[in-house]
């Protein structure tokens, strides 16, 4: 079931109208069983692998809290590892690493016969995968007490607006909501249906707007202009950030419905003044689960300078791979890892001391120079991330550099106008917050309302393609 579809609109309905004339002892199972029920839309069968991650971390953490010795506590914390890490990686990974093998073998002239599994990928998988090891690892840790209720934390694996692509959230946030009675202020359901509408501008009126040009770039790239395919990498950039952003923030927007807060995934990361600051504003519910569960433990920048850049080259190549079974994301990981290691040797740290208003604004324009030099690596490295293989991501580059086709002003006046949608939609949050149409008046916010919302319901309902979400491949 997509957000983006009629039939989600539906089954929201339905359920915020039995949720609100729930007490609240029941609403928590409402919403544990809306959830599965929203997940068995793409394939029943796969709810199974939910209620296996669930069962093993439940018990994997219940004994790891209460064991006496440290070898004690490794072994539930092993079990729950090896169990989720195997179920990801046999699923994602198998057809992967078996062709590159493969491949390798072929190479030396050795005969190696290959083996395809027919398997369809779980919708969401590594995101739960992610959320429901972050549980045992912070009780293992000492940083969490498990929860004493199988049922929520059930609900906190499978609950269903961040299910499939985040934000990826932490026991220690989440279950403490589901533990208690939840109220829903005004205040709560404004800003939901802020997130909401913002939500559905980003993914339904420009993401989904876009995708036909970036899909017929990325597919006739030998036959366009230089200027073309610099154009079809530019709106890859907005497809990708408005289409994931979008989703995030109608996730954020549906919990707040039912009165829960999840964190945020997105702050406006195109504005950002280096590669750094760059990851602190991109998914950032994933950089900071790579950064607390991977490059800490593997020692962080507590080893001195070359053991620094190791790990962030791991944790961003891992980070890579996780998005997806190819080497076109490995690439893609190991770039930005490179950039982050080139930061640290050469680059000088900015830090915009004010958090909002007039002076962040200042604060952008003064450092413009190097939001756009960031970008623009941001932009190259996306075109690891949409390319089918290496190969393409090379000949596509080499094109786009080759000056093939002339000056067009046409699409550089497009570009233009696609800098100031970005600008339209991003930089009053950027200077304000995300909150900002809250502080408008009612006579100018209600007939923002109407128009943004008509026109999202208009071609929801006329969409010929249901689009997904770029991340649910993920």
């Amino acid at each position: 079931m997509l957000f983006n579809s009629s039939q989600f609109i539906i089954f929201i309905s339905i359920v915020l109208g039995i949720y609100y004339l729930l007490p609240h002892k029941r609403r928590n199972l409402l919403l544990l069983i809306a959830s599965y029920i929203f997940y068995a839309f793409w394939n029943w069968k796969f709810c199974s692998l939910i209620a296996l991650s669930t069962v093993v971390d439940f018990v994997c953490g219940k004994y790891i809290y209460e064991a006496e010795s440290s070898i004690r506590r490794r072994v539930p914390l092993i079990i729950s590892l090896v169990v989720n890490l195997s179920l990801l990686g046999f699923l994602k990974y198998f057809n992967f690493f078996e062709n590159s093998f493969s491949e390798l073998f072929s190479m030396v002239g050795i005969n190696f016969s290959s083996y395809t599994l027919k398997v369809i990928l779980p919708v969401g998988i590594s995101f739960y995968t992610f959320q429901t090891l972050s549980y045992t690892l912070d009780i293992y840790r000492g940083q969490l007490k498990p929860t004493k209720s199988f049922w929520t934390f059930a609900l906190y694996v499978s609950f269903f607006p961040q299910l499939v692509a985040g934000p990826i959230e932490r026991a220690r946030n989440l279950l403490p909501q589901f533990e208690n009675d939840r109220a829903i202020t005004r205040k709560m359901l404004s800003q939901a249906l802020i997130l909401i509408l913002t939500g559905y501008v980003k993914k339904v009126l420009i993401s989904d707007q876009i995708a036909g040009s970036v899909e017929y770039t990325f597919s006739s790239w030998q036959a366009l202009s230089s200027l073309e395919l610099f154009k079809g990498l530019v709106l890859f950039s907005v497809q990708i950030y408005f289409d994931f952003s979008g989703y995030s923030d109608i996730a954020r927007g549906t919990a707040k419905l039912f009165g829960v807060e999840l964190m945020q995934n997105f702050r406006q990361p195109y504005f950002a003044v280096n590669i750094v600051e760059f990851w602190h504003r991109w998914h950032i519910s994933l950089s900071t689960w790579l950064r607390d569960y991977l490059y800490i433990p593997l020692g962080g920048n507590r080893k001195g300078g070359v053991r620094t850049y190791y790990n962030l080259m791991v944790t961003m190549l891992l980070g890579g791979l996780w998005h997806g079974a190819n080497w076109t994301f490995v690439a893609w990981g190991g770039l930005h890892g490179l950039s982050l290691v080139v930061y640290k040797l050469f680059g000088k740290q900015k830090k915009c001391e004010v958090d909002c208003g007039i002076g962040r604004l200042r604060y952008l324009v003064r450092n413009s120079h190097f939001v756009v030099f960031t970008y623009l690596l941001v932009l190259v490295t996306w075109l690891l991330f949409r390319s089918p293989d290496i190969a393409v991501a090379g000949g596509y580059f080499v094109r786009m550099l080759s000056f093939a086709g002339g000056w067009d002003w046409s699409i550089v006046r497009f570009l233009v106008m696609i800098f100031l949608v970005v600008c339209l939609v991003d930089l009053p949050a950027y200077v304000s917050d995300e909150y900002y149409l809250e502080r408008l008046p009612i006579y100018i916010r209600i007939p923002i309302f109407i128009v943004l919302g008509s026109l999202v319901l208009l071609l929801l309902f006329q969409q010929n393609i249901d689009r997904a979400f770029i991340y649910f491949q993920f």
